[in-house]
C-alpha cells in the first residue's frame, strides 16, 4: 500500500504539471484509497482511551511544557 501511495502522489505531481484536473482528480482519489488502507484517514483503529489531540496546537495540549522548551533549545547546524 505505501508503494501504492507513493506511485499516487507522483501521479498527483505529474497531473498538476500537465494541468490535467481529471487526470488529478483521479490521482487524489487513489491517494485517498491508499491512506485509507493504510489506516491514515477514516475512522480510528484503535481505542485507548486517551483523548485525540490531532488538529490541536500543541502548546494547548499536555505537550505544552515540552513545545515551550523546544524553543529555548540551541539551533542545530
Amino acid at each position: 500500500m505505501v508503494r501504492e501511495l507513493m506511485e499516487a502522489r507522483r501521479v498527483v505531481k505529474l497531473t498538476r504539471r500537465e494541468e490535467d484536473p481529471a487526470a488529478e482528480a483521479h490521482a487524489h482519489d487513489a491517494v485517498d484509497r491508499a491512506k485509507r488502507a493504510l489506516g491514515e484517514r477514516g475512522p480510528v483503529w484503535w481505542d485507548d482511551g486517551a483523548p485525540d489531540l490531532n488538529r490541536h496546537m500543541a502548546r494547548t495540549t499536555p505537550y505544552a511544557n515540552w513545545f515551550a522548551s523546544l524553543a529555548d533549545a540551541p539551533a542545530k547546524a
